[in-house]
């Protein structure tokens, strides 16, 4: 019996630590899109907000 709790809280941990693997991953390859995006956006356009005048 205490076998198969041990074993259930292993897989529990290597269960826990692939997804947060996975979510850091993810939060990596996400963050070097965004930057990318940023960078192909060009650099001639302004940051913040806009006003748009119209008469």
């Amino acid at each position: 019996m205490k076998t198969k709790f041990a074993a259930s809280v292993l897989s529990a941990l290597l269960y826990a630590q692939g997804l947060l693997g996975f979510a850091g991953l993810a939060t990596v390859l996400l963050r070097d899109r965004a930057h990318a995006s940023e960078l192909t956006m060009g650099s001639g356009m302004p940051v913040g907000p806009s006003l748009l005048l119209v008469r």
